[in-house]
């Protein structure tokens, strides 16, 4: 497998992810149409950890973790290592010294799609990181990849300079020339979910709210006392 390292791509602006750091993975992804998201498997190996960032991308063979360290001389302040292989891998390809190196460098966090080790030195050095696998199998550094190319992770194509946001409930991906509308977007969600919050405070229904009582009404959705149930349904309490 050859590659290729390609240097200095375009970014998403750094007022525009400092935007979307605002925001949570979910609301930005429903902000976007439900879109963005890296799937239920990439999961945090740390709690209560949010970062925003421009994608610094990798592809590896699997169990080889040479365009890793290609790729951290390409990352600088504000960004974010995303890392995916040519095929399914667990393997530990990513831990603490690779993390050092970066936090040197002020990369906010690390995003990968195969495995990483080292989970409690990563959280003791407050060094965020998401990951399909936790595994110690070391890796070998023999095959070449390419940094900064698009790469696909659970069908969501990630480019470099696009925004990574990570946190708690999982990882989405916005593309860098769309960052400043969903952050607007995101914004006018969060504002509309403030005004839900206060009515739920006060005791409002979301069947309500929502006009959802219609929709069970029109899915044939009927209200029955216990004793009509029970009778209906031939059985007993």
């Amino acid at each position: 497998m050859s590659g290729v390292i390609v240097t200095g791509p375009p970014k998403a602006q750094t007022k525009d992810v400092e935007a979307l750091a605002a925001f949570g993975v979910a609301t930005v992804s429903e902000a976007m149409g439900r879109t963005g998201l890296l799937g239920p498997e990439i999961r945090p190996v740390q709690q209560g950890v949010r970062v925003a960032g421009t994608a610094v991308t990798v592809l590896s063979w699997p169990g080889d973790n040479l365009m890793i360290h290609a790729a951290v001389e390409q990352c600088g302040e504000g960004d974010v290592l995303v890392v995916t292989t040519t095929s399914p891998s667990t393997d530990g390809m990513f831990g603490e010294l690779f993390a050092t190196a970066l936090q040197r460098r002020g990369v906010r966090g690390l995003v990968i799609n195969a495995g990483i080790r080292d989970t409690r030195e990563l959280r003791e050095m407050d060094f965020p990181a998401w990951s399909r696998a936790v595994s110690a199998q070391g890796t070998v550094k023999a095959t070449g990849g390419s940094v900064n190319v698009p790469v696909a992770v659970d069908g969501q194509v990630i480019r470099p300079g696009d925004v990574i946001l990570a946190d708690d409930d999982g990882v989405v991906v916005v593309p860098r020339e769309r960052a400043r509308a969903v952050a607007e977007a995101s914004e006018a969600r969060e504002a509309k979910e403030a005004q839900s919050r206060a009515a739920f405070l006060e005791g409002e229904l979301g069947l309500d709210r929502y006009g959802l009582r219609g929709t069970l009404e029109r899915l044939g959705v009927e209200y029955r006392t216990y004793e009509e149930y029970v009778s209906d349904a031939g059985e007993s309490a």
